[in-house]
């Protein structure tokens, strides 16, 4: 069974692969949206921004907000359809 489950693991890199980068494109404009292009092309990013995002990343997930923690979780849904389909077709 371990086997079966890594087979299917290892056939899904691409699609989770697609998927992961589909959800970094996503952040990376929502970030770009927040920060001031200088004329250099570089971006800076709006402190109040930097401070929730620091404090974000200093936290476990148990200690994030229930939006936060949505937030996480609603990027998770993206990966769940490609993972329950797979192993759907095992067990």
């Amino acid at each position: 069974m371990k086997q079966d489950i890594d087979s299917i693991l290892d056939t899904l890199l691409d699609q989770l692969a697609s998927i992961e980068h589909e959800r970094w494109a996503h952040w990376q404009k929502y970030m770009h949206s927040k920060a001031l292009r200088q004329p250099d092309g570089s971006l800076i990013i709006p402190a109040y921004l930097v401070t929730k995002w620091e404090r974000q990343i200093a936290l476990p997930f148990a200690q994030l907000s229930e939006a936060e923690k949505d937030s996480d979780r609603e990027q998770v849904q993206k990966y769940l359809p490609l993972l329950k389909s797979s192993l759907s077709k095992t067990f």
